[in-house]
């Protein structure tokens, strides 16, 4: 609402053609419908264009946060991409840039991830901006109550079982007795790290293609085309620590594996102490060789008896599961009272019932469905409590009574 009215108050002066978009995105039921209809009156006295669409965000197989934030995203592309508008602002404030840094911190974040919401975004469609993003939101709620203009409260802002919500009404609350500055500090983090990133992304540019090595080499000179990439280990090595790891991961990312700090250090002691032979196999089928003068990486299927060593993590619930083999941080609520839940590989003779189908289902037909194949199908995880399985990635499973899971991606 605010970012509406200071828009539309400024449009002439910016020279802006407005209009309002409004996604629901099928939650909160009544709550919702009313968010859209008090969206739609507000454009019509503003005499503005108004697009709306509708999603099902609890039925795209993720957690709640991650889907919502993809359908929106997607639609704000579309609307760019039929040339409804150039581009597409959104009402982040410095509070939110302060939740999203604690909230990457908590799960172990490299710089990329403390850069949190960016100003601008670049898409091939068009722009999304964030021009609020160095106002608080007591700054907002005063600008608003000037105007006399009301607004409508999203009630899972004060469920805490999202733990953006437990970061926003607990954490922050109990550092800011430490730092009341503390907020403002974390956007400046944010943007210290935004502009190291562009530094160290236009460096790896400039390094890369002297270190990384497609295919493998052949008696006589060149390269035979081939899988996986390599790194020249001798060049690696006279690197700074910071430029090796960059390198490591950034090579890592060409064959769609993400590194954690355990991982690209068990790379970086590979490359320069290694001996010709060693080998390392990180997770998700990733596998390192070092030979005489390289690193070599690539992805590889996981074989059964891998499959059958991932670990597993149990929780009493209600309570809260971080599992980084799986790359998932999720939260148990359980209304009838204590149970243990565990997060697992995926089982033969495993079976979950979907939401809306007829029956219980196989876990090996489900992936076959979704078209998972080789090492990604080899470890998907699963959650079991009281011997039922009341959650899997990629899918929506009938609820089960009294059990609320909350996944979101580390």
């Amino acid at each position: 609402m605010a970012l509406l009215r200071a828009l539309n108050e400024r449009k002439g002066e910016l020279g802006l053609v407005l209009q309002v978009a409004h996604l629901h995105h099928g939650l909160r039921g009544a709550e919702a419908d009313r968010d859209l209809e008090f969206a739609r009156e507000l454009a019509s006295q503003l005499r503005l264009p108004f697009h709306e669409a509708r999603v099902e965000a609890a039925r795209a197989g993720e957690s709640i946060e991650a889907a919502g934030r993809r359908l929106r995203y997607t639609w704000f592309r579309q609307l760019m991409a039929e040339g409804a508008v150039d581009a597409v602002a959104t009402a982040h404030t410095l509070d939110d840039q302060a939740e999203t840094v604690c909230g990457k911190f908590l799960r172990g974040a490299w710089t990329e991830g403390l850069s949190g919401i960016h100003p601008v975004v670049e898409f091939a469609e068009g722009r999304i901006l964030r021009p609020l993003l160095g106002a608080r939101r007591v700054e907002v709620e005063v600008y608003l109550k000037e105007l006399g203009q009301r607004w409508r409260e999203d009630s899972s802002n004060r469920d805490e079982a999202f733990t953006r919500n437990r970061i926003r009404h607990q954490l922050l609350p109990v550092l800011e007795s430490w730092n009341p500055r503390l907020r403002e500090h974390l956007a400046q983090m944010a943007e210290l790290a935004r502009d190291e990133e562009t530094w160290w992304q236009a460096e790896l540019a400039r390094v890369a293609p002297q270190i990384l090595l497609t295919g493998k080499p052949v008696r006589g000179g060149g390269r035979a085309s081939g899988e996986g990439v390599a790194l020249d280990a001798q060049r690696l090595a006279a690197l700074e620590p910071a430029m090796q790891r960059r390198l490591l991961r950034f090579a890592a990312g060409q064959l769609g594996a993400a590194l954690d700090f355990q991982a690209t250090e068990a790379l970086r002691t590979l490359a320069v102490e290694g001996r010709p032979g060693q080998k390392r196999e990180l997770a998700h089928g990733l596998r390192a060789e070092r030979t005489p003068r390289e690193l070599r990486l690539a992805v590889e299927a996981i074989s059964g008896t891998a499959a059958e060593a991932v670990p597993e993590y149990s929780a009493t619930m209600p309570g809260e599961i971080v599992a980084p083999v799986f790359g998932v941080r999720m939260r148990i609520e359980a209304a009838l009272g204590a149970g243990t839940a565990t997060l697992r590989n995926w089982k033969p003779g495993d079976r979950v019932r979907l939401r809306y189908s007829g029956g219980p289902r196989k876990v090996k037909e489900v992936l076959e469905r979704l078209r998972v194949t080789g090492s990604s199908r080899a470890v998907w995880p699963v959650l079991e409590a009281d011997g039922r399985i009341v959650w899997m990635k990629g899918v929506e499973l009938e609820p089960e009574k009294g059990i609320v899971v909350v996944a979101t991606e580390l």
